[in-house]
């Protein structure tokens, strides 16, 4: 069931399972919506005056600016795929008493990054992706650098292409010491510059 609030507001959804998948709808959805409104502006100044010239087609082209923004929005989502089923449903069974984000896209200037799930307890990040060209240096430098300006500094992080020592390494975060407020400053971070 589509809930009308997150074709606008979605951040409270940043990070959860299916997350991009799900986004990537609303965010058609909402451009579809868009276009539609502009599209009957157009119209409805037409039949009333005759012409397209008037103060609605003004209206409506004007209106096409927050629609074209939705349609990247929309392309942006719909570019990415999020973790697969078994993949989530494996890290879900090794989550128990962790801190962690599904879908995330980080862009750069020279590359975009997709992790499937990021795992964050203390000052060690890790994560899981399934794509096989991951330049996880770069990802390294790009991250570091992005919390470096948040005032997070010494962070570890590691991304997994194999699920099964990426799980075996949640096992092993589990014994960390937790420092709760870090972990969800980190959090929070990763979120705001995500997609």
């Amino acid at each position: 069931m589509m809930k009308l609030s997150r074709l606008f507001l979605y951040d409270d959804y940043k990070g959860e399972r299916n997350y991009l998948k799900i986004q990537g709808r609303y965010e058609l959805a909402r451009t579809i919506l868009y276009f539609g409104i502009s599209f009957s502006l157009l119209i409805a100044g037409i039949l009333a005056t005759g012409s397209r010239s008037n103060l609605l087609t003004v209206a409506a082209v004007l209106g096409c600016l927050p629609a074209c923004k939705s349609a990247v929005d929309a392309f942006m989502f719909l570019r990415y795929r999020g973790c697969g089923k078994e993949y989530a449903d494996e890290i879900d069974a090794h989550m128990k008493g962790l801190h962690g984000l599904y879908d995330r896209v980080f862009t750069s200037y020279s590359c975009s990054y997709q992790v499937a799930h990021i795992t964050v307890r203390g000052n060690t990040l890790c994560g899981f992706t399934q794509d096989a060209s991951f330049d996880e240096s770069g990802f390294r430098e790009h991250i570091t650098n992005l919390l470096k300006k948040d005032g997070l500094t010494d962070i570890s992080v590691k991304i997994f292409k194999d699920i099964h020592k990426y799980v075996s390494r949640l096992e092993q975060i589990k014994l960390l010491d937790e420092e709760e407020k870090r972990t969800l400053v980190i959090l929070t971070s990763l979120n705001n510059v995500s997609l």
